[in-house]
């Protein structure tokens, strides 16, 4: 029985609060804030309707570490779990630390003014937290988060040592939008326009963005275009199993998402670079996400299936050589929307969400300092995503990946 409080009132934040009053055992005590007191309302009036669960809320903004100290002493939470922006990171860790209270996020940190995915900022806190007697959990989504922990478990359970990575990042839905993105339209242009990288040989291998291309056929979706990316899961997992020879990550997306994003970029709306309009300063990306439809109000709308799941190959654990296992998730939109009122996307970050923080209050998952995923054992989280919504299953392929 925990007091928890969560920090942004998104769509992703939605389905970890309805997630955490559905496990009150856990959970006993849900605060939510945000900037926007009123998206908090909403959240907790679909809470109580649903489960019976009360949520209290209050208008914060995480940027200020004074007022982000304050609302927790008052709170007086066993854990913060931040499902704001990724800027928000850093003064929402120094705002934990004042206060003596564990922290945990689903993205690492960036810059607002660079297109930086790094994890140094972060990382730079463990000594910090570790000499509060705190713990900090860094990335506890389904990418980064989950396909860290599949990847753990593979290795645990199949391989001795992995030798090639590939995370494979499906959404199959359709929401019937000309161009829309399904979680923060700021931060998913971002990580679009952004070069991509990947890991290979003990270095980073840099392509420009949306340049390689491989069609994959996904089960519960068909064949779709898949994109290689840059993830901040590809520096931890380069960290943290460091035998690797090659670790990707790939995005599907469809022709007119393609055709619009050129456009857009074209003409320069995608920029982070600040400009003058009619005597203010203004970011046209932030513009931009300002009137592209809400991810939050497309599950209704948003049919079909998600496919997210990683190919490891590498020394099998029971000495038989060589083996390809692929792990994966598949999740439907219209059942997420169902059950939490959003679509599939921030169904399946949400609910890692959620387990990460039953992991770190149930004390299954402790340690002082800053921790990734893949240093904690994978087994409990995997049981928990079978039994709260993320089923996964797992496969041997005839052989490495030909792509």
């Amino acid at each position: 029985m925990s007091t928890v409080l969560v920090i942004g009132a998104g769509g992703v934040s939605s389905v970890c609060v309805h997630k955490m009053a559905m496990n009150a055992d856990i959970f006993s005590d849900i605060h939510l804030a945000s900037r926007t007191k009123s998206k908090c309302d909403a959240i907790a009036a679909s809470v109580k309707a649903r489960t019976g669960q009360d949520v209290a809320t209050y208008s914060i903004d995480a940027e200020e570490v004074p007022a982000m100290v304050n609302l927790i002493r008052q709170v007086k939470p066993s854990l913060v779990v931040n499902l704001a922006l990724p800027y928000q990171d850093l003064p929402i860790m120094d705002a934990c630390l004042e206060a003596g209270v564990d922290y945990l996020d689903t993205a690492n940190y960036e810059p607002k003014d660079e297109a930086k995915f790094e994890y140094k900022w972060q990382w730079a806190y463990h000594d910090r937290f570790k000499e509060a007697g705190l713990m900090a959990l860094l990335g506890s989504g389904f990418d980064p988060g989950v396909t860290s922990v599949f990847t753990m478990w593979l290795k645990k359970h199949k391989l001795k040592t992995i030798r090639q990575l590939d995370i494979l990042d499906c959404n199959g839905g359709d929401h019937g939008q000309h161009f829309a993105t399904n979680f923060n339209p700021e931060i998913n242009i971002r990580e679009v326009t952004a070069p991509a990288r990947h890991w290979e040989n003990g270095e980073w291998v840099e392509t420009p963005a949306m340049s390689n291309r491989v069609n994959f056929d996904f089960e519960a979706v068909g064949p779709k275009n898949m994109y290689l990316m840059y993830h901040e899961e590809l520096e931890s997992l380069a960290r943290f199993v460091p035998e690797m020879e090659r670790a990707r990550f790939w995005m599907t997306f469809g022709d007119a998402y393609i055709n619009h994003l050129t456009v857009l970029q074209n003409v320069g709306m995608t920029s982070i670079e600040p400009i003058r309009y009619q005597g203010k300063e203004i970011i046209p990306l932030q513009f931009l996400a300002a009137v592209l439809p809400k991810p939050e109000t497309l599950g209704e709308k948003t049919k079909g299936n998600t496919n997210i799941g990683v190919i490891a190959t590498g020394e099998a654990l029971d000495g038989s050589g060589e083996k390809t296992f692929y792990i994966k998730n598949i999740c439907s939109h219209e059942a997420a929307y169902e059950e939490t009122g959003n679509q599939a996307v921030s169904y399946t970050t949400g609910v890692p969400a959620m387990i990460g923080s039953a992991m770190m209050l149930t004390g299954k998952w402790r340690g002082e300092g800053v921790f990734n995923m893949e240093q904690m054992d994978p087994d409990p989280f995997m049981d928990m995503l079978n039994s709260d919504g993320l089923p996964w299953t797992v496969e041997e392929l005839p052989g490495p990946v030909q792509f």
